[in-house]
């Protein structure tokens, strides 16, 4: 039997339970995931589960908020990717030792292209947040040749300043700019957004009343709209960009696509997509 799960706090609202069980049965593999909810600056809930990993005891894990940055002191080893992103989401072993692997970053770029259909001309990306899911968003833009502004509240300015120091040896200083997270900096921005992606937890349930956008502030009207929060189903962002007549959409494709990969790291199988698209449309 092969012992999964997530680690992360809250997890009240997760997916992961149903997605990785409904990949158990589809390929007939005898398992379990379960959830691990840690506190936000519990090590000491971190290191028991680091230590039972090395123990065999959990064959594999799932890192979610708070934690993709936290848990990386108590590794042996990162992957190639998930060193450049300075964030992980998956946890595994090999000959002994723990291994931080990012599959968020993949994931995003696979439901990204499927989301925008190569329907953008000029690549310029706007996002909300500057933590673990921001780096490995931000990553891939990076990568896929797109110019990031980040956008964050001013107690994050640090976070933002220290994500933007860490890629700049990869890509240099002038992909990326900075703004806060108000009316005024995002307005400024005017029409040169072409895509949008919130990478904060903001209106996540249970708080699913508030957007990370500003109130009254009017979208770029060419812009498309990606929402990393999936629960609920409709954010409060999506919302309010559909009703300003553009795309957008929550991070459901993300999750799927990055789960798909978490569980090829464990198990070695591939579960076919529409598996595990259907768990996630009921």
């Amino acid at each position: 039997m092969i012992h999964l799960g997530l680690l992360g706090y809250p997890l009240s609202h997760s997916l992961s339970p149903k997605l990785h069980g409904a990949a158990f049965a589809a390929l007939a593999i005898h398992g379990e995931y379960l959830l691990y909810p840690v506190a936000p600056g519990a090590i000491g809930g971190l290191a028991e589960l680091a230590r039972h990993m090395r123990d065999g005891e959990i064959d594999g894990l799932n890192v979610t908020i708070p934690h993709k940055q936290a848990i990386i002191p108590l590794l042996d080893e990162l992957t190639p990717s998930a060193k450049a992103i300075g964030a992980v989401n998956t946890l595994y072993l090999n000959n002994g030792k723990l291994i931080g692997h990012n599959t968020d970053a993949p994931g995003f770029l696979a439901d990204q292209a499927r989301f925008l259909r190569n329907s953008v001309i000029e690549k310029k990306a706007l996002v909300l947040g500057a933590g673990g899911a921001a780096r490995a968003v931000v990553y891939a833009l990076l990568k896929d040749g797109w110019k990031v502004t980040l956008a964050v509240r001013r107690a994050d300015l640090n976070q933002a300043r220290a994500l933007i120091e860490a890629f700049e040896p990869q890509i240099g200083s002038s992909s990326m700019d900075l703004v806060m997270m108000e009316a005024g900096d995002l307005e400024r921005l005017g029409s040169r957004t072409q895509f949008i992606v919130n990478a904060t937890p903001i209106g996540m349930f249970p708080e699913t009343d508030i957007s990370p956008w500003p109130n009254g502030l009017p979208f770029p009207k060419e812009a498309a709209v990606y929402d990393l929060v999936y629960n609920p189903r409709q954010t409060r962002l999506v919302e309010a960009a559909q009703a300003a007549g553009l795309r957008a959409t929550t991070g459901l494709g993300m999750l799927v696509e990055q789960a798909a990969l978490s569980f090829a790291c464990w198990t070695g199988r591939d579960v076919p997509r529409e598996v595990l698209f259907a768990v996630v449309e009921a």
